[in-house]
């Protein structure tokens, strides 16, 4: 279906004209008319409103307008597995990838638990050709988001399920000769080591492996597997090695504009990774430093701020300002009510823990009421 059907169809069933639709928006009715005709997309910041407006998800539009959803060639529309089409299939993988950053992972582990069984009964409908390999790609990209959601429901215990949806992915990209999602699912698995396990040594070795794969197709994911390879460093002690990694990733971002990876890595994503590395190496200012202007800009990544704000309350503590790491905890656990992010919560655990000396005060006992009661929460 074309994407004036498709858009329209939309609409009318959502009751509007388009009249009424481009009051709603605050635009006019040409322009409404040109996103129907295919002649021009609305800004990323109308998306939501538009996807609201007309009862459909963000991702749906996102992809319609991406050209997912129309212009396919004839082989690419045939309908699949009880309906779903891949081009379906990825709006639901989308939508789940947009919500793991907002809610705990145990409340979606069930629903992409269906889709990824679908997709593995899925890709095994295809013969070679263009739509196996999208099939194969969405199956990779799924399960790396299963090993991340294994994960981070557990608070970061089950290391095996995380691995094991991990080598799958880097199996599938290997067998698609795809350095950049092989590279994803090395990095990943490199998380477990870091922060897991705590193996430093391996873990450097999985996401430098990522770097290296990543480098001639995906600057951004190089960057990214470079700044968690410097935080290796910093955790075996190397300044010099960590800030050779971070000025490596630093000059790799002036590559990104045409990689469609860009999205995993932004300023933010150095100011985070270092500010964890001088807090590693001791270095609790600069730490501080980073954290504070990285948690100030963090607010649409919950799970990503709670781990900022774990490691500001860190540095805070071991420079005794107590009262700024009261605080800066307090908002951590706000949201960690929201999201149980596995990340986050640990680290905002054992900042508690090295509250021990100040376990007296009566900020401080509030807080361990607010943490008792977040692990007692389902």
């Amino acid at each position: 279906m074309k994407r004036a059907g498709l858009l329209a169809q939309w609409r009318r069933a959502a009751g509007f004209t388009q009249d009424k639709l481009a009051e709603r928006l605050g635009v006019d009715r040409s322009t409404v008319h040109r996103w129907e005709a295919g002649k021009s997309t609305p800004q990323p910041w109308q998306i939501p409103l538009l996807a609201r407006t007309v009862g459909r998800s963000a991702a749906e539009l996102e992809a319609l307008f991406d050209g997912r959803l129309y212009d396919r060639r004839p082989e690419t529309q045939a309908s699949t597995l009880n309906g779903s089409s891949p081009d379906e299939l990825r709006i639901v993988y989308l939508d789940l990838e947009r919500r793991y950053d907002r809610v705990p992972s145990s409340t979606l582990l069930a629903e992409a638990g269906q889709h990824f069984a679908r997709l593995d009964h899925l890709a095994r409908q295809f013969r070679a050709g263009p739509q196996q390999r999208d099939v194969l790609t969405l199956q990779a990209e799924t399960s790396t988001l299963m090993g991340k959601l294994v994960w981070d429901a557990s608070q970061r215990r089950d290391h095996g399920g995380a691995r094991k949806y991990y080598s799958q992915a880097a199996a599938i990209a290997r067998r698609l000769q795809d350095p950049a999602l092989e590279s994803h699912a090395l990095l990943r698995s490199s998380f477990v080591d870091l922060y897991g396990t705590k193996d430093a040594s391996t873990g450097l070795a999985l996401a430098e492996a990522a770097a290296r794969r990543a480098a001639p197709v995906s600057p951004a994911l190089a960057s990214l597997a470079l700044l968690h390879a410097g935080e290796a460093h910093a955790m075996l002690g190397d300044r010099a090695e960590c800030e050779r990694s971070i000025g490596l990733a630093q000059d790799n971002l002036a590559h990104l504009d045409a990689d469609p990876a860009t999205d995993l890595v932004s300023p933010d994503q150095v100011g985070r990774l270092a500010g964890s590395c001088y807090l590693e190496l001791g270095q609790l200012r600069r730490a501080q430093g980073e954290l504070e202007a990285v948690a100030r800009s963090l607010g649409h990544r919950q799970k990503s701020r709670t781990i900022v704000l774990g490691n500001l309350a860190l540095s805070l503590i071991r420079q005794r300002q107590v009262d700024g790491a009261l605080e800066v905890l307090d908002q951590a656990v706000d949201e960690l009510e929201q999201t149980r992010g596995g990340g986050g919560m640990n680290l905002v655990f054992a900042a508690a823990r090295e509250l021990k000396p100040w376990r007296r005060e009566v900020q401080v006992l509030d807080l361990q009421d607010r943490l008792l009661s977040l692990m007692a929460a389902p």
